[in-house]
This record gives C-alpha cells, sequence and structure tokens, in this order.
C-alpha cells in the first residue's frame, strides 16, 4: 500500500562505525564560496557500491562531497548504511531541492531522507519512501533548503539496495491551476511527460463522463494470465467509449502492459514517457541478443481507449498483465473514463459515398 510522507520532528540518534567516500574517482575540492551559473545544472549521483564501476564521477560545484557512513544496531534501530551529501545552495530564488532516489523498492526496508543544518539539528525528515512493491524503483522529495546543507539517505543494511539519486534546484513562480486540480498534481517533476494520476474517492460526472476508480491500492502484475490483475464492477448502461488509466512502476518500455475486457482483447496500453534523459531508464542486455532493451525504473502513467463493444451492461471485468517479456511490475491508481450522449454532445451524421 502506498505509504504516505510526513514530516516527524524527532531527533534520531546513530552511532558512527565507519565511514568512506561513495565516488570512487572523488569530487572537486570546494575552493571558498562556488560561482554558480544562473540555471545551476542538476546533479547525477551514482551510489552503486561496486568496484568495477568504471564511470568518472562527477558533479555540479554545489554538490560538495558525497559520503557513505554506516550506522551500528542499537536495540531501538537496526544497522544502515547513510549517504551523506552536503550541498551549498545556489545564490538566487532556490530554496527547494528535488531529491529522487532510485532504489529496490524491498517490502520490509525502506529508505529514508534527512536534512541538516550546519549546527547538526535536524530539520526534516521523511517517512519510508517507496510502496514495497518489491521491484526497481524511485521515489521522489521536495526538500526545503533555507537552512539545510545535509542530506542523509539511510537505507537499512548495507545500502547496495540504493542505485543513485537525481537532485534538481526548483525555483518557485505563480502557478495557475484549475481548481479541481490539486497543487500537489499540479507541480511538474524534472522530465515527467505528465502529472499523476488521482484517485477519484467517489464516483464523478462531467459533461457525460463518468469517472470511476477500480482501485486506488498498488496491485502487482506479470507476464501470464494467471499474474493478471482482475478488476469487476457493474455498469448501468453500456457506454460509448472507455478509457482504462493507471500508473506503473517498473515497465518494460518496449513491452507495455496487455488489456483484457470480458475475456476479449483490447490491445496493448499506452506509456506515456518522460524524456530519455531521465535516470530512470535503465538498459538491459541479455544472452545472444545484441539489442539492449530498457526498463523505467520508476511511475509513468499508463492508458487504453476501449471499444465499446467490448463493455456491456451488468457485470464487467477488465484484466491487466504485463508484456511479453518483461518482468513484474506494479500498477496503482487504476481508473475507468465511460463516455456517454449528454444534451451538449458534439457529434455528426456522414452520408454513405
Amino acid at each position: 500500500m502506498r505509504v504516505p510522507l510526513g514530516l516527524l520532528l524527532v531527533l534520531l540518534t546513530a552511532r558512527t562505525v565507519t565511514a568512506q567516500v561513495a565516488f570512487s574517482s572523488g569530487l572537486p575540492a570546494p575552493s571558498g564560496k562556488h560561482s554558480f551559473a544562473q540555471i545551476p545544472e542538476s546533479a547525477w549521483l551514482d551510489l552503486r557500491q561496486t568496484t568495477n564501476n568504471r564511470s568518472i564521477q562527477s558533479a555540479p560545484a554545489w554538490v560538495e562531497s558525497v559520503k557513505l557512513d554506516a550506522t551500528g544496531k542499537t536495540d531501538a534501530t537496526p544497522a544502515a548504511a547513510v549517504f551523506r551529501i552536503r550541498v551549498d545552495r545556489p545564490v538566487g530564488n532556490y530554496h527547494v531541492l528535488f531529491v529522487r532516489l532510485f532504489f529496490f523498492d524491498r517490502g520490509h526496508s525502506h529508505p529514508s531522507l534527512t536534512a541538516w543544518d550546519e549546527s547538526g539539528s535536524q530539520l526534516i525528515r521523511s517517512g519510508p519512501l517507496g510502496t514495497g512493491s518489491e521491484v526497481d524503483n524511485s521515489a521522489s522529495v521536495m526538500v526545503p533548503m533555507h537552512s539545510a546543507s545535509t542530506i542523509d539517505i539511510e537505507s537499512p543494511g548495507d545500502g547496495s539496495e540504493v542505485r543513485g539519486a537525481f537532485l534538481q534546484w526548483m525555483t518557485s513562480s505563480e502557478l495557475v491551476h484549475a481548481p479541481d486540480a490539486s497543487a500537489q498534481e499540479s507541480v511538474p517533476q524534472p522530465f515527467a511527460a505528465a502529472t499523476g494520476l488521482s484517485t477519484p474517492a467517489q464516483d464523478a460526472e462531467k459533461f457525460g463522463t463518468v469517472t470511476a476508480s477500480l482501485a486506488a491500492e498498488s496491485v502487482r502484475i506479470g507476464g501470464t494470465s494467471d499474474q493478471a490483475a482482475l478488476f469487476n464492477f457493474e455498469l448501468e448502461a453500456a457506454p460509448l467509449l472507455a478509457l482504462v488509466s493507471f500508473e506503473i512502476a517498473g515497465p518494460r518500455i518496449d513491452s507495455p502492459p496487455e488489456i483484457t475486457v470480458n475475456g476479449h482483447g483490447a490491445g496493448v496500453a499506452s506509456l506515456i514517457l518522460p524524456g530519455l534523459a531521465d535516470p530512470g531508464y535503465r538498459g538491459e542486455m541479455r544472452a545472444l541478443t545484441n539489442e539492449m532493451r530498457f526498463q523505467y525504473t520508476g511511475w509513468v502513467r499508463a492508458q487504453i481507449v476501449v471499444p465499446a463493444g467490448l463493455l456491456q451492461t451488468g457485470a464487467n471485468e477488465i484484466a491487466i498483465m504485463n508484456g511479453r517479456n518483461a518482468s513484474t511490475s506494479v500498477i496503482r491508481a487504476t481508473q475507468i473514463q465511460l463516455k456517454y450522449l449528454w444534451d451538449k454532445s458534439d457529434y455528426i451524421l456522414k452520408p454513405q459515398p
């Protein structure tokens, strides 16, 4: 289930036992106050703990250091790895840092984020990040940085399930949005092609279109019919058209989910993908193949138009399963829109040629 992000003002104490630099090639040593460009660069921090990592580690000047600390186990807390990121806030209207963490979303061990000021006082602490989906995933946090200088990413165990972190300074401006869209839905994230889906608490009708939630919670899907997610619902009348939408974590982008409606194949869902520069894309090479396949390690929106002829008055069933050769994924915020005639419907009648 989705775990809400909360701010805890409880200071946690941990005993530091070891420390090492997470970057194999190190970072440039800071020399006084940095001179920043008008728009500060974003940062991709590779936090994988591998000895054969051949990539040259680098970061913008505002990232002063990245270290890996380990905390010892106590009666109250288990052992954990802490990636400590020290930053220098750029000059200008940059008071919020967008942090997106990439990790394997283990069900029983969630990473968390803490921000500290120069005096060592804890300013904010996130709740557990991730949903326990048991797939490679990512989670984002907006961190107020008015007085914060250090961000700790804490992961239970040795931290090996953490893959990397994307950091981007956010600026503020007046945001115009429809009153029926919440502020959270309207805030665009870096690289995102669409805002997150919200789940309607109850069925809603607008302009002859009914929007209904099929399932708000996360559901695992596989690539076979017995691993499909099943959604059963009843209709008072068959619609003219239907649109099924959901968010999916960890999809293989060349093998999107397949949809079945009342036992009939409706086709494959369309993925609304972010820009290819998004660090969420991860390549995969398999034996006896010469083409790299890509998985998106985060949440993206998927949707499919369902022909009216596949739905019926009374009981209906929609099945969603992963595409061929795709590994297990997780879907959430699954919903359906049903279009009916209304008094201002726009349509034309075309005579036979």
